[in-house]
């Protein structure tokens, strides 16, 4: 069984989970928060439990820390939405592996009774293709908001729309690992043991 819950990313010279939206969660569970290793220039990764996160944290943490930030909402591992948020309040999602998130969202036919059933007929095959080319329409708009996130941090532009298209499109067996490459290709300086 993969991990289920929130990856928080975002920026602060004090550890993150410090921030104030996180009061709220008592220190019991701020015990099960796992620190991903840091990234040069205070950036952080939070691994939070299903559960801990809440959807208005985000705009509460990039109002704190003054900077952009971005939350991946993780199910099993195998697929994750990644929401970011600039200061200026323009949000961008991408979903990551594409092909499970297509599977997951296909809607089943109303007079279904045993969706085990339905699963891996070529019925379900076809919705599921469906589903990916409707998912897919919206991966340039996905990398261009990505893009342009990251360069209101002031990451270098090095990151280029194709690659990040490339990565939205691809296929990783722990969706946690496509949200570090998305990081990594966007042009965030790369994560290192702490000293």
């Amino acid at each position: 069984m993969g991990f289920s819950g929130h990856l928080v990313f975002a920026r602060s010279k004090r550890p993150l989970l410090e921030a104030p939206v996180f009061d709220s969660i008592n220190q019991e569970l701020k015990d099960t928060v796992h620190a991903w290793w840091p990234r040069p220039g205070g950036w952080q990764t939070l691994q939070f439990d299903h559960g801990l996160w809440e959807d208005d944290y985000l705009s509460a943490l990039v109002g704190w820390s003054g900077a952009p930030a971005c939350v991946a909402d993780v199910s099993d591992s195998d697929i994750a939405l990644v929401t970011g948020l600039g200061t200026d309040g323009q949000r961008w999602q991408a979903w990551l592996n594409l092909a499970n998130a297509a599977a997951l969202l296909t809607e089943e036919p109303e007079d279904l009774d045993d969706v085990s059933l339905w699963v891996g007929t070529p019925e379900f095959d076809e919705a599921v293709r469906r589903k990916r080319a409707e998912l897919e329409v919206d991966v340039p708009a996905d990398a261009e908001g990505a893009l342009v996130w990251a360069a209101a941090v002031g990451i270098p532009a090095t990151a280029q729309q194709p690659r990040i298209e490339e990565l939205l499109c691809s296929r990783e067996t722990f969706a946690e690992d496509l949200f570090s490459a998305l990081l990594d290709e966007l042009g965030f300086p790369r994560a290192a043991r702490p000293c």
